[in-house]
């Protein structure tokens, strides 16, 4: 796909427009191009094709017949700093070995007994055969556990859908007439989409180039749209897909192939631990492989002196004269709860607004703290909510003054799996320009994205489609001077269920990792 040229940002004003659903649903302009590497979807993206195997389930690939064994032979212990890898060779159900690649593994190396926990690397030789590699940073007893989230034949239906369905769920649009009177129609990110043959309301955000668009009402007019909420998730998979897809062959662990293995430490005395000397956590920082690994429930980041914020008072004194602008899902709506819940002094104010979309906002008037969230735009499977609250990132961030005392955070992707790639890239386009435009008025303003996490695993959300999402989004950002927090490493780091909405123990240290780049020291 190609990308316009730059345009003059102007103050937001959504206009409707009505529309013939045949004409082009294309924006006529976006704020900025994207890096080069984002414009070229196919290759962002890509993924090991699957041969057609005709609907045959028994030829996808089995979690009870696949294994794994060491790439060498076992050691009576490993050394601290070293690497341990291993060869997992797929199956299918009837244990025939696989010849093609395209399976999503997740593989773990954990150590229960210290609350410890890193992703694995999974290489994809793309014949059925995967390399394993995990870095052994702690000293202690350790254990591989590898999980079969989609067969690569699951991952053709995800891929088929996500590229071909120009959307898998739909929305509810709300208009009113000035005498009371209410009309509800279909609401989506195309004409096609809201299921119409009639003429269609374009609503778009000149901020950003963002498109909306509602099925023409009978009686009202496109400028009478109030409020808006989720729809249907719609159907979008045929018996075969839904085998493919069912919870029998998705998300399974493997069976044990490696016994657990002893790490000791290079030196009597050492806290145990393989951390190197970090630089203090800041924007523009190179991404690490692995970004980071659990050690006692906590954190440790590769890329930066990550800290830990235990107490009121800590947190208090790190976010002291700030003003934090928290914009994303409700993933990113966690940390703001975790922040409202953890220091009391931290009052939330009732701006009567839904609280599943915001705008919400808490306050701290001795240390002069606040904290800003709210949902973006759409699309956003909501409850009822009214349009006027429905702001785009690219709009909210156009009005940020910035500074040394602004910090302002991103999370988006979750939203966006219900619909075909370029969607999701269209949106990020206006976001990146108006991040660009926010750090060139001013440089000391604090930038941080938040990478999707784990949980979905339903064609609607699945953790494939969400690895996509951050491919996108670190592609997007990637020549910009923001720091990155990497959810989806977070979440799939220790033994714990997958949720789209993690608990406690994740949140606070996302959060401690976001508060390590507002106090690097």
């Amino acid at each position: 796909m190609s990308w316009p040229d730059s345009t003059v940002p102007r103050p937001p004003a959504p206009r409707p427009v009505s529309r013939s659903a045949s004409e082009s649903t294309e924006s006529p302009s976006l704020l900025d191009s994207l890096p080069q590497e984002l414009a070229n979807l196919t290759h962002l993206l890509y993924w090991p094709l699957t041969p057609e195997d005709e609907g045959d389930f028994l030829a996808s690939t089995s979690p009870q017949a696949s294994t794994y064994h060491l790439r060498g032979p076992a050691q009576t212990s490993y050394a601290l700093r070293g690497y341990l890898e291993a060869i997992l060779i797929a199956r299918d159900h009837r244990g025939r070995p696989k010849t093609h690649g395209g399976d999503l593994f997740r593989a773990q190396l954990l150590g229960p007994d210290l609350k410890a926990g890193l992703p694995g690397d999974v290489q994809d030789l793309e014949n059925g055969t995967y390399l394993l590699s995990f870095p052994l940073l702690w000293a202690g007893k350790a254990q591989v556990q590898v999980r079969l989230i989609h067969s690569s034949e699951a991952v053709g239906v995800l891929r088929r859908i996500w590229r071909e369905k120009r959307a898998t769920v739909d929305f509810v649009g709300y208009f009113r007439g000035p005498t009371g009177t209410e009309e509800t129609v279909i609401c989506n990110v195309d004409p096609q989409s809201t299921g119409t043959r009639r003429p269609t309301c374009q609503y778009r955000d000149v901020d950003s180039g963002e498109l909306w668009f509602c099925a023409q009402p009978s009686t009202l007019p496109c400028s009478s749209l109030v409020g808006h909420s989720s729809g249907r998730y719609l159907k979008v998979t045929t018996p075969q897909d839904e085998a493919l897809l069912s919870w029998k062959v998705t998300d399974k662990v493997l069976p044990q192939g490696i016994s657990p293995i002893q790490v000791r430490m290079a030196a009597p005395g050492n806290s145990g631990l393989a951390l190197s000397a970090r630089p203090p956590c800041h924007p523009g920082l190179p991404a690490t492989k692995p970004s980071g690994f659990y050690h006692q429930e906590v954190w440790h980041s590769l890329s930066c002196s990550s800290r830990s914020f235990p107490t009121v008072d800590s947190i208090l004194g790190c976010l002291a004269g700030h003003v934090v602008h928290m914009m994303g899902d409700s993933t990113l709506r966690q940390w703001w709860e975790y922040l409202r819940d953890k220091v009391p002094s931290l009052k939330p104010m009732d701006l009567h607004a839904t609280y599943q979309t915001g705008p919400l906002m808490a306050v701290e008037t001795t240390r002069n703290i606040v904290l800003h969230w709210r949902a973006h735009s759409w699309p956003l499977r909501s409850l009822r909510t009214p349009v006027a609250s429905l702001h785009s990132v690219a709009r909210e961030l156009g009005g940020l003054a910035g500074g040394p005392h602004t910090v302002v955070v991103l999370g988006l992707g979750a939203h966006f799996t219900t619909f075909p790639p370029s969607i999701f890239a269209r949106r990020l386009a206006g976001i990146r320009a108006a991040v660009a435009a926010l750090l060139a008025r001013e440089p000391r303003t604090l930038v941080v994205i938040k990478l999707a996490n784990t949980g979905y695993k339903s064609v609607y959300g699945s953790d494939w489609l969400t690895l996509q999402v951050n491919r996108l989004l670190r592609a997007a950002f990637a020549d910009l001077r923001v720091a990155f927090v990497d959810a989806w490493e977070m979440t799939s780091s220790l033994a714990v269920p997958d949720n789209i909405h993690p608990g406690r123990l994740i949140v606070g240290n996302e959060v401690d990792l976001l508060l390590s780049f507002v106090c690097p020291t």
